[in-house]
């Protein structure tokens, strides 16, 4: 059965259902979405790694011993990341060591970045490509003045891109 386009409030998402009650979309201003990187044991060196590279700042940061209930790591994990939030530019990503059951893997997705000139997308690369894996060299491309790609060294993919001015 199609119904009419309804709206429901709750809180600060509305939720707006369409030609059927299975199809909504959330309509505010203060949703956002952040990436949640699993480091597999890595996390601490992550950050620094990020904090060097790109001038990340870490906003938060807890361990596994904080957690009100000893029970949720297990024995060796006290010092290990259980979360933490991290600022790059304008964009808070999250992180956690996980559960460190081996190496972490990010198979499709890739971070974006988009930098206002040149100079400033070869350090960003030059220093996200250092220990990992250039995929596609920075160039000159149809879009942007220099775009390139890579894997860093925990296996996170990175676009780096000069933004682009008519």
């Amino acid at each position: 059965m199609i119904c009419p386009i309804r709206r429901l409030w709750t809180g600060a998402v509305a939720l707006t259902f369409g030609e059927t009650h299975s199809s909504w979309r959330m309509t505010t201003s203060n949703t956002s979405v952040q990436p949640y990187l699993f480091f597999g044991g890595r996390c601490e060196e992550a950050l620094e790694f990020y904090r060097s590279a790109l001038d990340a700042e870490v906003v938060m940061l807890s361990r596994f011993k904080d957690a009100p209930d000893p029970g949720m790591s297990q024995p060796g994990m006290e010092e290990k990341v259980m979360h933490a939030s991290f600022r790059i530019g304008e964009t808070i990503l999250m992180a956690s060591d996980g559960r460190c059951e081996g190496e972490p893997r990010f198979d499709g997705i890739s971070l974006s970045i988009t930098v206002p000139d040149e100079a400033a997308a070869d350090r960003a690369f030059n220093a996200l490509a250092e220990g990992g894996k250039v995929e596609m060299p920075l160039t000159k491309t149809f879009w942007a003045p220099k775009f390139g790609m890579l894997e860093d060294r925990f296996g996170v993919g990175w676009m780096i891109s000069v933004q682009h001015k008519p």
